[in-house]
Order: structure tokens, then C-alpha cells, then sequence
């Protein structure tokens, strides 16, 4: 159980220092080996309840090998064979693990655009992924897919259990954990507590006002649309260290890399990608300083939560602002090694 009143550690103020001098509001969370060594939130209160986009998909992958692990589905099976729909256009061939590793061979249904759309609507997303095809070979090249990953990789678990990912995810790992602040879909009892982002340029701004909808904030989608607050994720990426709850043959293979550090074709920015992580040893946003081992990801470089088992660590920060590009990668990856150098 995490003491979340200890005081924490003084030699991690340069962190803090950073995060309160970019102005945003956010809250972030150190933990080393379970123990609180910062917990500060950044005008907003503890409880409030961030947008963290895709640092929402280790989520719903993390479900696939839970069931991969009890023998559930294959990895390495077809995702036809679970949803014999999705061969069309030419994706029979395609793995659950070549999905788990962005390496599908498409990156979008209908172009970004279009399936940020139709995010909101289950039904129309998985008609569209049926329909789509491939742009690349299967396996041969990585192409991160921003959003159609956690409807594709849901409708996986749907058609494996018969339960919705939201109910699943509440179910195996939510519940146990005692994570009663993370949400697939915010319930409307819980709006007042929600953060709404803000943009700093045109494109930003956009995106701001398409995900402060209540109608987006509600809706199921595992890619990008989980509500928590940094104790939650804190928590959670500490359980996947101490093998609580998660299996933790899953974990390990959800963390196994995939291959060597590669400019991701979709996101043109260099990763290491594992099987639903993201991995540290590349540079930003993890830190220069992470370390291979390092597991996480990324939330368009708004949020980030990372485990580093080698020293421990665990790094939950989120923030309420949207930054087009990369540029804020930059500012993530500041702060994390603020909390590495304090750390070593």
C-alpha cells in the first residue's frame, strides 16, 4: 500500500520546479521502490482528472496478454481468427502481436482525421478497420496507429470474452488495484472533476475543444480516452513492477522490445517500441538519462508514465496542455531527467 502522505524527497524540488515554472496545470508523481518521493499537484486538486491520450494503451494491451497468458487467444495468431471481419482487404495475415507492435501495416481506418471522428462511436470504428487496406506489408514496417489500436485490439477482447474492454479493464485491473479514479469512459458523476486541456496554437486548440466534449470525455475509447489522476497511474505502473494483480508473464511480454529504436513512420520521431510500451534508452520524452529497461508511454507529449525497474522508479506527470508537433517532448523529457539525475 502507498503511503501517499510521506513528505517525499527535497532533492526532487528541480523536477517540481520545472513543471511550476511552464505555468500549465498538471500533477506529478515519483515513487522509488513503492515509497512517495514527490506527489505534488499544479493548480488543480489531487483528485482531478486528467485526459492523458495514448499513455491510455498499455491499458488495453496489457489486457490482450493477460488473456494470451491464460491461453485465451494466440499473439501470434491471426486477428481474423478471432474476428473473421477483419480479413478483409487483404488483412488476413495480420498478428494480434504485429498490432501490439505497430507493425499492422496501417496506421488509420480513414485517415487521422476521420477516425478522430468517429472515435466515439465502437460500431463505425470497427466497420471502417474491416474496410481499410494495408498500406505496408505486415511486420515490415513500424507505423504507430494513434487511435484505431485500442478499438481494434478491444474488439479482440470483446470477441475473445464477450465483455466490453471498459468492463474488462474494470474487472482485472481497476478493481483489484483499488484504482477508483481511473475511468475508460468518464462517468457523467464524475465531470466536475475533469481537467479540460488547453491549446497553445491553432491545431492544439482544435484538439483541445474536440476532447473537452462531455460526448468524447464519456465514450469508450481504449487508445487515448482514459480519465485518471497521477496517483492512479503511479499506482499502477508500481503494481506492474511488484507483479500485483497483472501476470507477470504478461507484463514481460508486453514489455519485450520488438526491435532496435526506428522513426516510427507515423509519428516521424525515433522510438523503441516493445508490445504495448514504449521503451526508454531513445531520448525524449522519457529523458535522455532513461534506461533501456524503462517501460511506458507517451500521451502526445501532454502526459507520460513510466517504470523503471532497474532503479525502481516510477514517473506519472500529467499536464492539461496540448502542444502540436514535439516540441513538448522536450519539456517531458527535461523533467524526467531532473528525476533520474536526483535518483542515480
Amino acid at each position: 500500500m502507498i503511503d501517499w502522505t510521506e513528505p517525499g524527497d527535497p532533492a526532487l524540488e528541480p523536477a517540481a520546479e520545472l513543471v511550476r515554472a511552464r505555468g500549465a496545470r498538471a500533477s506529478l508523481c515519483v515513487l522509488r521502490d513503492g515509497r512517495v518521493l514527490l506527489n505534488r499537484s499544479f493548480g488543480v486538486p489531487p483528485d482531478a482528472l486528467f485526459w492523458i491520450f495514448s499513455a491510455s494503451k498499455p491499458f488495453v494491451a496489457l489486457l490482450v496478454h493477460q488473456l494470451a497468458v491464460r491461453g485465451a487467444l494466440s499473439l501470434d495468431a491471426p486477428v481474423a481468427e478471432y474476428w473473421p471481419g477483419f480479413a478483409r482487404g487483404g488483412k488476413g495475415a495480420i498478428t494480434v502481436r504485429q498490432v501490439l507492435r505497430h507493425r499492422s501495416g496501417f496506421a488509420t481506418a480513414r485517415g487521422f482525421a476521420g477516425d478522430a471522428l468517429a472515435m466515439t462511436d465502437w460500431a463505425r470504428t470497427v466497420r471502417a478497420i474491416e474496410r481499410v487496406t494495408p498500406r505496408w506489408a505486415p511486420g515490415e514496417v513500424a507505423a504507430y496507429q494513434p487511435i484505431v489500436y485500442g478499438h481494434l485490439l478491444g474488439e479482440v477482447v470483446r470477441r475473445v470474452t464477450g465483455e466490453g474492454v471498459d468492463v474488462l479493464l474494470r474487472k482485472e485491473f481497476l478493481g483489484p488495484l483499488g484504482l477508483t479514479d481511473t475511468h475508460l469512459g468518464l462517468p457523467d458523476e464524475l465531470w466536475p472533476r475533469h481537467v479540460p486541456l488547453r491549446g497553445r496554437d491553432a491545431g492544439a486548440r482544435l484538439t483541445a475543444r474536440m476532447v473537452n466534449r462531455r460526448a468524447v470525455r464519456r465514450a469508450v475509447i481504449p487508445a487515448a480516452g482514459v480519465s485518471t489522476t497521477a496517483r492512479d497511474l503511479a499506482t499502477f505502473y508500481q503494481a506492474l513492477l511488484d507483479g500485483e494483480v497483472v501476470d507477470a508473464a504478461a507484463v514481460r511480454e508486453a514489455r519485450r522490445p520488438s526491435g532496435d529504436a526506428v522513426v516510427d513512420r507515423t509519428i516521424r520521431t525515433r522510438i523503441r517500441w516493445a508490445q504495448g510500451f514504449q521503451l526508454g534508452g531513445a531520448g525524449r520524452p522519457m529523458g535522455t538519462l532513461s534506461g533501456r529497461e524503462t517501460f511506458g508511454h507517451n500521451g502526445s507529449n501532454c502526459c507520460v508514465a513510466w517504470a523503471d525497474p532497474a532503479r525502481g522508479l516510477v514517473f506519472a506527470y500529467l499536464t492539461d496542455r496540448v502542444v502540436s508537433g514535439h516540441s513538448a517532448a522536450a519539456h517531458l523529457g527535461a523533467v524526467a531527467d531532473a528525476v533520474l539525475t536526483a535518483c542515480t
